[in-house]
This record gives C-alpha cells, structure tokens and sequence, in this order.
C-alpha cells in the first residue's frame, strides 16, 4: 500500500509538471489510446478507454492529479469558507422523518443538525417516551457507511437493515431485537436493489453472486435472486425462492401482502413496465403465478382485499388508475375499476383507516382525495400549497396517519392526519432561520421547439428586477418517468438570498403528465428533452429574468446527460455548467453495472437506429475542437456504482484537451462516495460550498 501511495504520488507530480497551460488553469495531460470502435460501419475512437478501469493505478494518479488542480481552483476564490461557514449554520437544525407503525410502537428518523446520518428512534405508542434504535453514526467516524433501507417484522420484534459502504448501491443486511436492541449474527452480503419483506419471523430480499474482485463497481449486474432468509441464521441456509436463468438482465423484487397472506413477485428489465407474480403463502407446493405479463405497463400492489388485489396500473389509462384484480381470474376484462383515470396523475394508494389515500400530480405539484374502499369520492385532503406530499404513513384499521410536505420556501413538515375527520394538524416543523415571505414562487409555462408547453418554476426574491441581468440557475432532469416536484433546499438558498433566480424545468421524459409524457422523451425522442430545456433557457432570456453571460445549468445523473448535451449543443447559451454524476458516454453506457436497464429509456448502440440516434447526442461524443465551451464543473464519486466515474472521467479527459477560452472546465471528484445516497452532511456541505463557490466566482455574484 506505501509503495503504490508513493508511484501515485510521483506519477501526480508527473502529470502536473508535463501540463500545458490554458489562460489561469493547468490542466493534468491525460495519455491517448488507439481504441476505435466500429459501429456499423462508422469509426469511433474511445482515446481514454483506459479511464474506464476505475481501480488502476494510473486512474488513480490521474484522479490524484485533476483533484488537486480542482482544489486549488477553488482554493483561490475569497469567499468559498464563507460560505461553507454559512452553510453550516443554516444546516445545524433539527430534521424530523415521517413517523411509521408497526405491531404496537412508532418509528421515525430524526437528524440534531449537523449529524453525518439521521437517527432511527422507536417509541411505544404515539405517547410512549422516545429511545435511539440505531444510530448509523456509530457504523464509522466520517459518516460515509449510511443506513440504506430498514424493514420491521409485523409483530414489532425484529428490525432488518442495510447499510451501504462510501456510496456504493452493494448493500449487507443486519438484524437486530427491537426490545433489548442485540444484534443478531446475521450478515447478508451482495445485496443490491432491494427491499426487505417479513413474512413470521423471517424475510424475502433479492441479491447477485459475489462479482470477481476488483470488479465490484463497475461489472455487469446480472441473475438477480429471490432469498427467504430467517432471523438468526446464517446467510448459506437462506431459501432460494425465484431465479431466471434463461433472462440474465432482468431483475426481481418480492413484497407480502399486509396480512401475511400472499407473496407478490415483481419482474422487470428496465426502468419501466412490470411483470407480476404472485404465490398464496397458505399454499406451501403453490408456485408463482402470473398476474401481468411484463413489460408494457406498471403494476403496483397496494395491498389485497380478502383474496383480491388492489393494483395501482397505467394498462391503458397513461395518468394510472386503481384496479381490484381477482387472482383466480386475472385477464384486464375482468378487473374492476375503483379509482377511473382522471386528468391527473395518479402517483400512490394508500390504505389508512378504512379509507383509500389517493396521492396525484397536478401539473407537478400535489393533491390528496379520499375514496371510501368502493372507489367513491369522498374529499379531498386540505394540503398547505402548491408543493409536494411526500412519505404518507398510515395501516388499516388505525385512525392515525402521518406525512411530510415541503415546497420551495416550505421546508419539510411533519403532519399528523385524523382520517376519519380528514383534519390535519403539525406534527414538526422545523425551526429555521428563514423568512419564506421574503420570497416568491411563479409557476410559468413555456414552448418547447416544437411548441409543446412546457411548465417551469420559478423562486426568487421579492421586489427582483427583471433587466436580463439576474444570476440564474436552470434545474432539469427529463427521463425515465420521474418528476420534478417543489422541494425545500439549503443549499438552494444560499443562491437566492444572494440576488439569484432558481428554476426548475418539468421537461418531457419525466413523469409530471403521465406516461405519455415520459414517452415524448425516450430513445429517439430523446432530443426533445433537450430541445425542452433548451427552449426552457431561451424564455428566460427572453423574459428579462437572464441572459447568456449570467445562466448557468445544473442536472444530476440522467439530469448529468441533459447538461451535457444541452452544453455541447448550444456552448454559447450557459455562462456555467454542473454535470452530476452524468451517463456522458452514450454508446458504452450499458456495459457497467446497472446500465442495462436504462435500455427502456436511451435504446443502446447495439443497433443501427439505437447508435444513429445516440451518436448524435452523446455528451463525449459530441465535444469539438475549437469552441469555448461554459466554465465547467463535474461532480463524481470514486465509488459510483450506478453510473460509473468513467462517464465522467472520460467526458472531462475530453473536454479539457478541447476547451478554447478562458472558461475553466474542472472535476470534482469526492472519495469514499457513490452516486448521491447516504452521503454524510459533512461532505454534502463541503460539496455544496464548492458548487455555489465555482457558480457564483463564474457568474461574477458577489456573496454577502
């Protein structure tokens, strides 16, 4: 280990002085390799393949070397500790999670302020005295092993929970005795995907073989399996209880019905449409039966009814409807329609009380009715705004229900609902030093290129004068049928208070108006997404609220892909640009790890239409010579298994041998961290002051 320290160092060193200069910043040289790809007939070189080996010494000395040019950048600008100082203040207070029941006693997450991971308390009824359950805190000194999932048995007694390593989508699982707090020998390893759900004292979880080593974060995850495992036990006994052979990329997920009664078993390839299976537990030599042949449409269980299921699908209804299926005969001509489709979309049920929740989207922002369990209407649910209902949290039978709801100058609050009165009351709110009317909130509507109408919001300070000359950040994301709904952020407002103007763009691709939606926005469709954001950028300008030399754009993951097409398409549009965590190589994407199964959404290069359209828009692929492109940051970790760092890593090797001007085009690239989950607050301050600090040096804001 000294030995290799010492080559990386030298080898860093090396780089350094071998750089050639480029206006303020010095760039590490990256070597070039003859790697050509042929894709029907078209030559495409790959000259950094080698940065695709994320556990090579000579990755590992170019990540030394570009981190090291990234530090002293920011290093370099007057009020980056200033705002780390702030930021730290305006984090340090108290955050409470939705609480949830199960047998007698009540569970919630609570964070003082700066702990590196939130706290699992349990209390014994609603007025029972509060004690620390698990402390993830104590898993290591720097907060970068979190809590990734918990699952408690149905009569109280046992916690199952999984933790997850620097960031890392691998996951071990752990039980504990919920009464006298012992840990349990069990630890289940190559856990990945997955939930955990308890039927006795015992539950079902899905995992991999062990990969090779050294190929734990970045191969191919394939043969997916269903396990029972029981409290106790070592993980060698556990109950192989599903596996597909014959379809390696596909994976599986199994969930017991409320009352212990039945065995659901989800099927899919993709990110989208399921298969459903399911088995009657009371029925040991019964073998899994299908419900729904995947994978055109979506299929989700809320829970069954006697020996009937209640499935939340969008089989021919795009915005969802809530269907009760019999089993014995479960062809869609012999459904039973409870909840119709209506004009928005229908996002979650829940059974509370013995009412049905039904949670929708209304162009992007939330609302609530309440339906009795034959599918009449009976109210709607008074929710505080325009904003998001996150983490509702009722059980048959109970009265009491529990949910958060934010919005983008309401940060995160816990109410307490009476379902039988449909009364909410707060049940936490957190104290914050932050004056929402201070702010304003616009919901506009905009259109696209092909004038499509687009829906944005917009959150700035009152009294902003709109001369074209306000610093602006532009939010999108646009794929894989997620939405973007009003959300509370700290970080956020370090921007706002500052004079600037954030803006959240619902593009197609996402799922704010049902499947249709996210449609518009898939595999050869995926230009439209861009051309949203695109024209997202070009109403602003036109408005008054910005201009080029004041917007920069920011995207996490797929949000990471929008970036980067969208810079590489028009450079002369952003001022400064934030790919997170991007899937930047778009004709390799599939070959690591999870990428697979993102096929639903991108296509892939292994057919001709697939590489012609990808080809077109690929981040990487698309960079040239001889354009100034926005002051860049990406954001990486060196353990993201999910999009892997080489997307990054090959898309910056690229673009820093290109850049033309003086925008400063840099990598960030965080250690012992994944593709965002669990990390610990620590570094999510550290890496929010570096972002704020790179956006405002390079929007010329001043920070107060």
């Amino acid at each position: 280990m000294k030995n290799l320290y010492i080559f990386l160092l030298v080898v860093s060193i090396l780089a350094m002085n071998a750089c050639k200069q480029k206006n303020t910043v010095t760039y590490p040289v990256a070597k070039k390799v003859d790697t050509v790809d042929d894709y029907f007939g078209t030559k495409v070189g790959d000259p950094y393949r080698w940065l695709e080996n994320d556990t090579s010494a000579e990755t590992a000395a170019w990540v030394t070397a570009e981190n090291v040019v990234t530090n002293d950048y920011l290093s370099r600008i007057p009020f980056r500790d200033k705002m780390r100082e702030r930021l730290t203040k305006m984090w340090n207070y108290p955050r409470f999670g939705v609480p949830f029941k199960e047998g007698s006693n009540y569970f919630y997450f609570k964070n003082d302020g700066l702990q590196n991971q939130s706290v699992l308390y349990v209390r014994n009824g609603l007025e029972g005295v509060s004690r620390v359950l698990l402390d993830p805190n104590r898993f290591s000194e720097d907060g970068t092993i979190a809590l990734a999932g918990t699952s408690v048995s149905h009569d109280g007694k046992y916690l199952a929970y999984s933790i997850a390593r620097s960031g890392s989508d691998w996951n071990e699982v752990y039980v504990m005795e919920i009464e006298t707090g012992k840990l349990l020998p069990d630890t289940l390893k190559w856990v990945k995907f997955s939930g955990m759900s308890w039927q006795n004292n015992g539950f079902y979880y899905s995992r991999y073989d062990a990969p090779r080593k050294g190929m734990e974060l970045s191969k191919k995850n394939e043969f997916q399996k269903v396990y029972y495992h029981i409290a106790g036990t070592d993980q060698a006994e556990d109950k192989l209880i599903f596996q597909n052979l014959k379809y390696p990329m596909r994976n599986y997920g199994a969930a017991v019905t409320e009352d212990q009664r039945f065995l659901l078993l989800y099927e899919s390839e993709s990110t989208s449409g399921t298969g459903l299976y399911y088995r009657d537990l009371a029925k040991p030599n019964m073998q899994f039966k299908l419900l729904a042949a995947g994978f055109d449409y979506e299929y989700g269980v809320v829970d069954n009814v006697g020996d009937k299921f209640l499935v939340v699908t969008n089989h021919k209804a795009p915005k969802k409807k809530l269907i009760l299926m019999d089993p014995a005969n479960p062809e869609p001509r012999k459904w039973k329609t409870i909840i119709p489709e209506r004009d928005d979309v229908l996002e979650s049920v829940s059974l509370a009380g013995d009412v049905l929740v039904s949670e929708y989207m209304q162009n992007a922002a939330s609302k609530a009715f309440i339906y009795d369990l034959g599918g009449k209407f009976l109210h709607e649910m008074n929710l505080p705004g325009i904003g998001t209902l996150a983490g509702f949290s009722g059980k048959k039978g109970d009265n009491v229900a529990f949910y958060g709801y934010t919005s983008f100058t309401f940060p995160n609050t816990i109410f307490k609902y009476d379902v039988a009165q449909n009364k909410s009351d707060v049940y936490n709110r957190p104290e914050i030093d932050f004056d929402p009317g201070l702010y304003e909130v616009k919901q506009l509507f905009y259109l696209s290129k092909d004038k499509t109408t687009v829906p944005l919001f917009v959150v700035y300070k009152k009294g902003m004068v709109l001369n074209g000359l306000n610093p602006t950040m532009l939010y999108g994301y646009g794929g894989f049928n997620i939405s973007l709904t009003p959300n509370f952020s700290l970080s956020r407002l370090l921007f706002i208070e500052n004079g600037g103007i954030y803006v959240v763009a619902n593009l197609r691709g996402g799922g704010e108006y049902g499947e249709d939606w996210h449609k518009a926005g898939i595999k050869d469709r995926k230009q439209n997404v861009f051309d949203d954001f695109i024209a997202a950028a070009e109403y602003l300008i036109a408005e008054k609220y910005t201009s080029p030399a004041h917007l920069a754009i920011m995207g996490g993951s797929n949000g990471g892909l929008l970036v980067g097409a969208c810079m590489t398409q028009r450079p002369e549009l952003f001022k400064v640009a934030i790919p997170q965590v991007g899937v930047m190589d778009m004709l390799r994407y599939q070959k690591f790890t999870i990428g697979w199964a993102w096929a639903s959404d991108y296509g892939t290069s292994e057919t001709k239409e697939g590489f012609d359209y990808l080809y077109k828009y690929s981040p990487l692929h698309n960079l040239k010579d001889s354009v100034q492109y926005p002051a860049t940051m990406a954001f990486t970790g060196d353990h993201d298994d999910r999009v892997v760092p080489a997307h990054t890593f090959k898309f910056m090797a690229t673009l820093q041998a290109k850049q033309t001007g003086e925008n400063p085009v840099l990598v960030r690239i965080e250690t012992k961290a994944g593709h965002g989950a669990g990390k610990p607050t620590a570094k999510q301050i550290d890496e929010s002051a570096d972002l704020w600090a790179f956006v405002f040096y390079n929007l010329g804001m001043n920070y107060k």
